[in-house]
């Protein structure tokens, strides 16, 4: 018994471990654009969009806006795919279960990689199915990765946001590409190490993650994986004892409390689920239009000085390794409350969501502050700036996932959590129409832009305000249940 629960501790370390790794090396690179972006740039890919035009003191000057609205475009596309794609992931996932979705996932990554490893400046549209496949495929390691957090029940909420600060930090995997192409390791050399990292997220598929998905709460001896798909719990002895049947990563008593549970439709219609989802979109669109035009800030900050605009690069791309870091801080505060003794009356669902009251202030406090100083046109703030782009962006990510894991049933969140994804998606569209803006009527000044973008995030603080009346309103309806009584 001892060494069957070693085994079973081992395999959920590495299980931990291993997902960890997928999450900060392959699942959010699509995010470090920027860094790609001036790879790119360098190459010539869509040098023909570039223009001569007439400076103001007569001479002749390269206009490249046109190669910048179009690298926005590829960023803008697989963004959006990586939101609104993440609904039918959901759906997928749920469905038939982490094997089928993660052999998708590899397919699409793969595909992406390969694509970016065999384009060209002259098939630059390459990038715009390429960054989407791998925008997509990504999300597909994260979600289905994000179960793990099951495996460790007091811990869970700390795990998805872990998971979610890896996946944020992971878009420094393009810096490192930047770094090696100026060592001398070409484009696509580095992309077709990529693709064949495919055969070890197979592997690590069949071996360390479940045929369907890991349930929660944890029934007692659960097990997963192709080398072992037998549960102590499960096994029936028949009159010789010599017979037994094994019941696959099935949860004990799994009908329990499923009278209890919403519909989906119930919890898609709830005021949670919809201040949720204006909470995630006004601070995504935020997140998203920095990163699509970090590029053209610099070059516009720096008076295109390509070494100056390098280094602030090279410093963004750095700072998002700091996600993985970031992350964990935002689970703690939401497991601060786990091992402590529940109020008279209180549900665990209760305490989770009270929990979740100072992440989600928090998160919002954090892109007002990131938004103001994105806004501000001094150059040397925007270090300040890229710490709290990356702080925010870990809080907005790993919370989301943590609060519909606590405020809506599991065997919906797979669903709820590609319907949240792809409903922001369609906000964060938004983006494209206001980089067209700057670039067309504000003359390249994204000052009036920015101010817009920061007045809209003040919405965000709608969402922990209705949660903390909601929990309050329970807490006081069980103080006048306790008088009554």
């Amino acid at each position: 018994m001892a060494g069957f629960g070693n085994s079973l501790m081992l395999k959920r370390g590495l299980t931990f471990a291993t997902g960890l790794l997928e999450c900060l090396c392959f699942a959010g690179a699509v995010f470090g654009w920027a860094s790609l972006v001036f790879l790119l740039k360098s190459e010539g890919y869509f040098s023909s969009l570039c223009v001569n035009t007439t400076g103001v003191n007569g001479t002749q000057v390269l206009d490249c806006s046109g190669q910048d609205e179009q690298f926005s475009l590829v960023f803008t596309i697989a963004s959006f795919m990586n939101n609104f794609l993440t609904l039918p992931n959901g759906f997928l996932f749920d469905r038939f279960g982490t094997t089928v979705a993660r052999i998708f996932g590899i397919l699409l990554y793969t595909m992406g990689t390969l694509l970016v490893a065999f384009a060209t400046p002259a098939l630059s549209n390459l990038l715009f199915p390429a960054l989407s496949l791998l925008a997509v495929g990504g999300m597909l390691f994260l979600v289905t990765n994000m179960q793990v957090g099951n495996l460790f029940g007091a811990h869970r909420s700390t795990i998805i946001t872990l998971y979610n600060g890896a996946f944020d930090s992971s878009s420094a995997l393009f810096l490192v590409i930047k770094l090696l192409h100026e060592a001398g390791v070409s484009l696509q050399a580095s992309f077709l190490f990529l693709s064949a990292c495919g055969v070890v997220h197979l592997l690590r598929t069949f071996f360390l993650l479940p045929r369907k998905s890991i349930p929660y709460p944890l029934p007692d001896h659960f097990t997963y994986g192709i080398t072992c798909g037998e549960s102590k719990s499960s096994e029936l002895n028949t009159a010789n004892g010599n017979a037994r049947r094994t019941i696959e990563e099935k949860p004990v008593n799994k009908d329990i409390n499923v009278k209890q549970e919403k519909s989906f439709r119930e919890c898609f219609l709830s005021r949670f689920f919809l201040w949720h989802l204006l909470w995630l979109s006004v601070m995504q669109l935020r997140h998203y239009l920095f990163i699509g035009t970090l590029n053209p800030m610099l070059q516009r900050l720096t008076a295109g000085e390509p070494s100056l605009v390098s280094q602030y690069i090279n410093a963004f791309a750095i700072t998002q390794l700091c996600g993985v870091l970031c992350a964990p801080w935002n689970g703690l505060l939401m497991d601060r409350h786990k091992g402590k003794p529940l109020a008279a009356g209180e549900s665990e669902q209760e305490a989770d969501l009270r929990s979740s009251v100072l992440s989600l202030f928090l998160t919002a406090l954090q892109c007002l502050m990131f938004s103001i100083c994105a806004t501000t046109p001094y150059l040397p703030l925007q270090y300040i700036t890229f710490i709290l782009q990356v702080l925010n962006r870990s809080f907005l990510y790993g919370g989301n996932a943590a609060f519909i894991s606590v405020a809506f049933p599991s065997c919906h969140f797979g669903k709820l959590y590609g319907l949240v994804m792809a409903l922001s998606a369609v906000f964060s569209v938004l983006q494209y129409p206001c980089f067209a803006l700057v670039k067309g009527a504000l003359g390249g000044d994204p000052l009036y832009v920015n101010i817009g973008l920061t007045l809209l995030s003040l919405l965000a603080f709608i969402h922990p305000l209705s949660v903390y009346l909601h929990c309050r309103g329970l807490a006081s309806q069980r103080a006048k249940t306790k008088v009554i009584n």
